[in-house]
């Protein structure tokens, strides 16, 4: 029974070889696309789901209402940590951790800029990143040690052993390795190459807030069994009853659960909403959903068009015994092997497809053959759609009658609602949602990046004060201007590109005494207007030459003046952190954060701020040279007053650029996932439009012989399946319409959604299927029918 049963299936799958083709290549297609989509899916879904106590651990965040909303963010203040081990006995560990910039790194003549992170000493315990060598209890315990990633280990030490080695780091201090972790798996929030003691920092002046900081993560590891609704009333008030300020503000601190940090952190007005990347994984999953049910639609037409060819055999098989349990076994069975080799095809394609995929998405996707659960997972995929593609055929085809299909009057007349144009329309409905969707995502990323940023990206660089650069400063500046590579250069506390202050609590004469306005602040020396081409509304920008008092001068943005409400700005006195700074210009709002959020109030301050420091060069390099001359020429110069630390520079324009990577990444994808839907949508139309032309093959020689032409024939033989898709673009268009409306009101700065885009996928997928169609159409039309009438 069993050799007969696949003897079967390849006389059938060799007797049509066309349809069996299609059959394969469509199912294959959309199997290694749902396959891609989730592995992706599942990496997401995982993010740091491996370590051994996920379920207690929490991350501290705060809450507090500014500008007339509940605001929340992860960062606390760094007292945060010891006193949640002190009040809060459910608090089994309390742990800091703060990320570090590249540092230079010498063992004997070797020198390595290396990014890790500071953190206390239980880190290890709270978080289980395997560790190869050492004791994760107590390997940061002493403030000169240090744990490195087995690669930080091998790129410093080469084959030999790490443990126990010296560590120079910025040329000042010694550290002892300590601890070796095994290298971080891309499925985790963190990324550091070494981990330093918390007791290795050195506060200085201003660095150090106490409770009015907010710039550290903090993570707790509860005790077991604890009861989560009291711990988080406990915590709820902490920093009231440290800080006078909060309790008057209602601030508030709660915990986040682990299980959540990656997919669901978005919260709106203090609750935690739908958004976040949660939104992108449910879409791409429902991509991959609607992917594999285009290519199963395409199974079940094509199985369902070739009724005729296979009812006789289910007529004759009926007479002689056959039950219609038998014949439905029979049809799922062939389902589900043709399905096999659909799958055996799509896992070749994945495996070739896997480079290019990873390096779109950023990520180390692999199919881990060597795990059982990979093929469980793969055999319960293939069932799953042998029997979702193969259930509606073996099912219409087991029910046909013995008595009319050997008669010949088993075919129903045309109707016009059938299941198999109803499967043509689902299939197209959902390719159409996906080209609308695609070209208002690249429409919302095009908008953006044409936004006007407020300063000239070009030719500007920056570099980060490492070293001896802080003190080589007025050095490097003037030999990079008298030596004609640079125009101007200024020192910033960060790249113009990102923000790493802000905050509020600001005083003016006239303010309302409950404006709780929120600003970001920036750090100046002098000339960053004509270094990054700043546009002044007013006044002048800072000049520490012939203005020494600029030191403690303001320039500030329109958005910063509105909420002033200053008259005549100049002069005016706005206190901040301890200091007096006086408005001495007014600039354009320029993008500082995001170029998908409203502009937002700035204040740029002299070069006296206690709590800001100095940490990036920017240089406006001379446009009339060569980018590269002047690139290699300032290597020189930076090696000369800084050589121990490498020149490590980036253009403006490119860091600008990056803000735009996610959109772009989830632009491209959708446009490689729709392409494939429309494929897969368009091969099984051809199927179709090839059984039609067979079928109706001697209908149209005989309207050949009456004179009907070429034109009119093709127009008979597609107009039918225009009709289905225009009925299809019109269930899609209100649907993408919500959907997209939906996605762009996470965006402050959005575009409008047009009519035309409507339009044009109205007029692409008609396009599409006419072509798709219409070459077996002209073939029919163009065939003579002298051969195909002779018999008649």
């Amino acid at each position: 029974m069993v050799r007969n049963f696949f003897k079967l299936i390849y006389r059938n799958l060799l007797r049509n070889k066309g349809f069996s083709a299609i059959n394969i290549i469509g199912l294959a297609i959309g199997m290694a696309a749902a396959i891609l989509i989730m592995l992706w899916i599942q990496n997401e879904e995982s993010y740091d789901e491996f370590h051994e106590h996920k379920d207690r651990i929490y991350e501290v965040w705060n809450r507090v209402p500014i500008e007339g909303k509940i605001t929340c963010w992860n960062s606390v203040a760094s007292l945060t940590g010891p006193a949640l081990e002190k009040d809060v006995p459910e608090v089994a560990h309390a742990v800091r951790v703060k990320m570090n910039g590249n540092s230079l790194f010498s063992v004997d003549d070797k020198k390595i800029m290396k990014s890790g992170a500071t953190v206390d000493t239980g880190f290890l315990q709270v978080f289980s990143f395997p560790m190869l060598k050492g004791n994760p209890s107590t390997a940061l315990n002493d403030v000169h040690s240090i744990v490195l990633t087995e690669k930080t280990a091998k790129s410093l030490f080469g084959h030999e052993e790490a443990m126990g080695k010296i560590i120079k780091i910025e040329n000042k201090e010694n550290f002892t390795v300590t601890g070796i972790l095994k290298d971080l798996p891309d499925n985790t929030r963190f990324n550091f190459e070494y981990l330093l003691p918390w007791s290795s920092l050195n506060y200085g002046e201003g660095q150090e807030l106490g409770w009015n900081d907010n710039s550290t993560r903090t993570y707790v590891l509860l005790n077991p069994n604890s009861n989560f609704n009291a711990v988080a009333t406990k915590i709820k008030e902490l920093k009231q009853h440290y800080n006078s300020e909060a309790k008057m503000m209602k601030w508030e601190m709660f915990i986040y659960p682990l299980t959540r940090w990656r997919l669901h952190s978005s919260f709106t007005n203090g609750v935690e909403d739908n958004g976040g990347r949660s939104t992108f994984v449910r879409i791409f999953g429902i991509i991959a959903g609607l992917i594999l049910l285009i290519a199963c639609i395409n199974f079940m037409n094509l199985s369902t068009a070739q009724s005729e060819k296979r009812a006789k055999e289910v007529g004759i098989r009926k007479v002689v015994g056959a039950g219609k349990t038998t014949l439905i076994t029979q049809f799922i069975g062939e389902s589900v092997f043709i399905t096999f080799l659909a799958g055996i095809t799509a896992i070749i394609i994945v495996q070739i497809s896997l480079p290019s995929y990873n390096q779109l998405t950023e990520k180390k996707l692999f199919i881990n053959f060597g795990n059982i659960y990979t093929w469980i997972a793969f055999i319960g995929f293939i069932l799953f759609t042998g029997l979702l593609a193969g259930s509606y055929p073996a099912f219409f085809l087991s029910s046909f009658q013995p008595v009319k299909v050997l008669k010949g009057t088993f075919k129903k007349v045309n109707a016009f609602i059938t299941p198999r144009k109803t499967l043509v329309v689902l299939q197209f409905t959902c390719a159409i949602i996906l080209i609308i969707c695609t070209i208002i995502v690249k429409q919302q990323i095009d908008y953006a990046s044409q936004r006007a940023t407020g300063y000239n990206k070009d030719n500007l660089v920056y570099h980060f004060m490492t070293g001896d650069i802080p003190k080589n400063y007025t050095l490097i500046k003037n030999e990079l201007i008298q030596s004609g590579i640079a125009k101007s250069v200024t020192k910033t506390n960060s790249p113009l590109t990102e923000r790493w202050s802000n905050g509020w609590g600001q005083d003016w004469e006239g303010k309302d005494p409950n404006d709780k306005t929120s600003f970001d602040r920036y750090l100046s020396d002098e000339g960053l207007g004509v270094t990054a081409g700043l546009q002044f509304i007013q006044g002048r920008d800072f000049d520490l030459e012939k203005f020494p008092s600029d030191s403690t001068g303001l320039i500030i943005n329109e958005s910063s003046l509105k909420v002033m409400k200053f008259k005549d700005p100049l002069g005016k006195v706005v206190s901040d952190l301890g200091i007096d700074w006086h408005i001495v210009g007014i600039i354009k709002d320029f993008i500082l954060t995001s170029p998908y959020e409203r502009t937002r109030p700035i204040l740029i301050c002299g070069a006296k701020s206690r709590f800001m420091t100095f940490n990036v060069m920017q240089i406006k390099l001379n446009g009339n040279n060569a980018t590269t001359e002047n690139i290699k020429k300032a290597a020189a110069i930076f090696n000369k007053y800084n050589p121990d630390y490498p020149f490590e520079y980036k253009f403006v324009d490119e860091a600008y650029a990056q803000k735009f990577d996610n959109e772009r990444r989830q632009g491209i994808l959708a446009a490689l996932f729709s392409g494939l839907t429309i494929f897969i949508s368009c091969l099984g139309l051809f199927g179709l439009a090839t059984y039609m032309a067979e079928n109706r093959i001697k209908e149209v020689c005989v309207r050949k012989v009456l004179g009907a032409s070429v034109t009119s024939i093709t127009a008979l033989l597609s107009k039918d399946f225009v009709k289905l898709v225009i009925i299809s673009f019109l269930i899609a268009a209100p649907l993408s319409y919500w959907s997209m409306y939906k996605w762009l009101q996470d965006y402050e700065y959005r575009v409008s959604i047009h009519w035309w885009v409507f339009a044009l996928a109205c007029l692409l997928s008609v396009t599409i299927a006419i072509l798709t169609v219409s070459y077996q159409a002209i073939k029919a039309a163009l065939v003579n029918p002298v051969t195909n009438l002779r018999k008649e």
